[in-house]
């Protein structure tokens, strides 16, 4: 007996639509510049429709923006020096960017936002935190979320809040002292 697939709904297309609106628009103008006016031009639809769909901009944004954190190959890397590493990717992410700055201070108001931050943290970072440790399950999981903790407190206080001595510091020096946490973290150093 064959079954067919339900038809998909109108709404869904809506969305998809809007997604698709939202996504091209966030790359050719960044968070900042695009309007959920724009989007909805893009979409063929009434600017309301995107709020009803996603609240506002910032949850469009969690939705439809694709976020990967690129984590690196540590294969080479030296087990004493992978903390530091870790850290000076993530600070190379955050400068060059702006996607990931703006999914930052969308999750700082705006739930969508925060649970996509907290589900690319848990897809991406915590198996590599597994690879790393050899730990598996809560004691993995709470290892990676306490280097979020240094990373997106990092980045917060650097980037969004632009507290002058987390600014005033250099590269270097934020590697070396926030690379010894995350280490800590991974390896109970």
């Amino acid at each position: 007996m064959d079954e067919e697939a339900p038809a998909p709904r109108r709404s869904d297309a809506t969305k998809a639509a809007i997604l698709a609106a939202a996504r091209e628009q966030f790359a050719a103008h960044g968070y900042q510049a695009a309007t959920i006016r724009a989007i909805a031009a893009g979409a063929g639809i009434d600017p309301a429709m995107v709020m009803r769909y996603f609240g506002n901009k910032e949850g469009l944004f969690a939705q439809a923006a694709e976020f990967d954190l690129r984590l690196p190959d540590l294969a080479g890397v030296a087990k004493r020096e992978i903390g530091a590493a870790l850290v000076r990717h993530f600070l190379e992410r955050w400068e060059g960017d702006e996607t990931l700055m703006a999914l930052l201070r969308a999750a700082v108001t705006n739930e969508s936002a925060a649970a996509r931050l907290q589900s690319i943290f848990a897809t991406q970072m915590a198996p590599l935190v597994v690879r790393l440790s050899g730990e598996r399950g809560a004691a993995a999981a709470a290892r990676a979320g306490l280097i979020a903790t240094q990373i997106l407190g990092l980045a917060l206080c650097r980037y969004i809040l632009r507290l002058p001595p987390v600014t005033a510091l250099k590269p270097d020096e934020i590697v070396r002292r926030v690379g010894a946490t995350v280490q800590g973290y991974l390896f109970d150093a």
